[in-house]
């Protein structure tokens, strides 16, 4: 639990199809004397993945209190997932320029992990002047996709397992955390903050709870995640500093991970000027859901928050594209 609880607040924002849920953790003052006011501090906006939440942030926000903390729930899941209207990342992408004017934000360091840090790179070439730096979380490269298997196909083959999430029933919240709990993902890192982001993650009623995410907005993201031209250009022309946070191991706490290790520098070297740390001890999943993930995240953001802060008082303009 937070040590200050009123800092954390959810507001639901207008945007093309219905109400996006936003979660915002206002910054505190460092002295913990005088509230911190919103427009003073930095502001980083935190995406979630594929079928997560923005509680999927919480450990992270914790750890930035002079940080004014957004992560919305994507159109499609969480307290989001009845806003109308087609996915993809540009839709995705342009919600949160939504937020950003809702909540009064110029610009601000973005954050995505998995499919959000698609996202993420996908707001930073259609909105720039919105984004000052990237993180991407374990996301935002090409997967390893079999070359000779049609993408319609590649992706329902990867998303079998959560297709059978989603598809099913559970009589409780007890029976959802006890369903992930079996996860090898989280075998060392069952906590509070994770048992809140999964009981979040159920709707409807006893005994019918079911993840909120549909399929199909599920597979909607996916084939654009992987296949859409969106991507494909701000992949290959990023407009802004972009940092990637890779974990050790992959989605079953296997080796190997996510972006295997003998491939990861190729495809690091494909996108112009993309910074690369590794982080150890984690997995596709605690990397954000766990303490030493969310140190590491956070760790990075506060850098890049005063790389920005840098190039600001810089008179010779800072960061360019490469080849600009």
């Amino acid at each position: 639990m937070s040590a200050h609880p009123d800092r954390y607040r959810t507001v639901d924002i207008a945007v093309s199809g219905g109400d996006l849920r936003v979660g915002v953790w206002e910054p505190i003052p460092a002295d913990d004397n005088e509230p911190a006011p919103a427009d003073a501090a930095p502001a980083v906006l935190l995406v979630h993945g594929v079928t997560a939440s923005h509680l999927s942030w919480q450990l992270v926000a914790e750890r930035l209190p002079q940080v004014r903390v957004i992560a919305p729930d994507l159109r499609g899941r969480g307290r989001s997932a009845d806003v109308a209207g087609p996915a993809g990342m540009a839709a995705h992408a342009d919600d949160l320029v939504a937020v950003l004017d809702a909540l009064g934000v110029e610009k601000g360091v973005v954050a995505g992990h998995s499919m959000g840090a698609f996202v993420a790179l996908v707001m930073g070439e259609r909105h720039p002047d919105r984004v000052s730096r990237l993180v991407l979380v374990d996301g935002g490269l090409p997967l390893d996709l079999p070359e000779d298997m049609a993408i319609d196909e590649v992706i329902r083959l990867v998303l079998g397992p959560t297709a059978e999430r989603l598809s099913r029933r559970f009589a409780s919240e007890q029976d959802y955390l006890d369903f992930w709990r079996a996860h090898p993902a989280f075998a060392r890192d069952w906590s509070p903050a994770l048992e809140a982001y999964l009981a979040y993650d159920l709707v409807g009623e006893a005994p019918e709870l079911r993840p909120s995410t549909s399929y199909a907005t599920l597979e909607e993201d996916s084939l654009d995640q992987n296949a859409g031209a969106d991507i494909a250009a701000a992949q290959s022309r990023p407009r802004h500093p972009v940092i990637l946070l890779s974990a050790e191991r992959g989605l079953l706490d296997q080796v190997p991970a996510l972006y295997a290790a003998d491939r990861l520098p190729q495809k690091v070297a494909a996108v112009p000027g993309l910074r690369h740390v590794p982080v150890a001890d984690v997995n596709h999943y605690t990397i954000v859901l766990s303490d030493r993930g969310a140190d590491a995240v956070a760790e990075t953001v506060r850098a890049e928050i005063s790389a920005e802060d840098s190039a600001a008082d810089d008179v010779s303009g800072g960061w360019r594209p490469p080849g600009s």
